[in-house]
């Protein structure tokens, strides 16, 4: 099953996929993934997801921990979280492969009242385990409807909902399912990363970020780094170095400028941060990354 999975979503890239690899398809939430060659570190910030790796190998990390998904494996992220990311083995003939599938708190929710099942401990933001067959078929036929479009819009989301249910009843169900528990401590958790997400430039008091997750401060800490490896200080600064980064990558923006915009007093500040978290000076980063670009072009 997985060899068949593996050549439905290397055709589908083939035929829809960008110059990068990715392919968005119709059903959504649902990206697939094609990559021939190792690549750099990419810091993104991930949604709530699972990924499942059908071929080569890729490393996560959150915080301070970091995962090796390799072919059979699948990855799940259950909040909101700074991510630094790598394919690690790729080549033209065993090209990267891979499906990456949003997850629906509402659905999941519903699955979990009709299954009349509960949460699990809380834990990590981030796991991985070998993939179920049941969550690889219902991939499958995902990927075998895009091969008739008519179809998406009136069957996608019974599909969606049944892989959904085999995530529920698998290897990452006790997880899955505190997304969908409305006072699990990742729900919790969830309020205060909304906050900081959206407001990441401001400065936040940990008092308002523990009352928007119902704890005290001093709990709040201790959940805040249990879900997502990292404390509340260090999760507004990836937001903003993350942030900085695009505008310089992006929009063009001056080192300075970019500090600045994202909450930065210091720039000075800003440049030893940045170094830390990207290897290299901002506006050394942001030159090489141009200059790769037009030798690409």
């Amino acid at each position: 099953m997985s060899d068949t999975l593996l050549n439905a979503i290397r055709r589908y890239v083939d035929a829809h996929g960008d110059t990068a690899g990715l392919a968005q398809t119709p059903v959504p939430g649902l990206t697939v993934i094609r990559v021939a060659e190792p690549g750099g570190l990419i810091h993104a910030i991930f949604h709530p997801l699972v990924c499942l790796v059908l071929q080569g190998a890729k490393q996560v990390t959150v915080g301070t921990k970091t995962l090796t998904l390799n072919a059979g494996d699948s990855m799940l992220i259950t909040v909101d979280v700074p991510t630094v990311s790598q394919i690690v083995r790729a080549s033209a003939d065993a090209p990267y492969v891979s499906l990456v599938m949003h997850l629906d708190p509402a659905v999941i929710a519903e699955l979990s009242l009709q299954m009349k099942a509960t949460p699990g401990v809380d834990g990590s933001a981030i796991r991985y385990a070998p993939t179920d067959t049941e969550v690889s078929d219902a991939a499958l036929r995902l990927m075998r409807l895009l091969d008739r479009p008519e179809s998406v819009p009136v069957l996608h989301g019974q599909l969606v909902r049944e892989l959904h249910y085999w995530l529920l009843t698998g290897r990452h169900g006790s997880a899955i399912r505190r997304l969908g528990w409305p006072d699990s401590h990742v729900q919790r958790i969830t309020k205060a990363v909304t906050i900081l997400r959206h407001e990441f430039t401001q400065q936040l008091p940990v008092e308002r970020l523990a009352a928007a997750a119902g704890m005290s401060p001093s709990s709040f800490h201790e959940h805040f780094r249990s879900v997502t490896s990292l404390s509340p200080r260090q999760f507004q600064k990836q937001l903003r170095l993350i942030e900085a980064r695009r505008l310089m990558m992006s929009d063009g923006a001056t080192a300075s400028s970019a500090a600045f915009a994202v909450g930065y007093q210091s720039v000075s500040q800003f440049t030893r941060e940045y170094g830390r978290m990207f290897g290299t000076p901002p506006g050394r980063d942001a030159e090489a990354t141009r200059s790769w670009a037009e030798s690409a072009a």
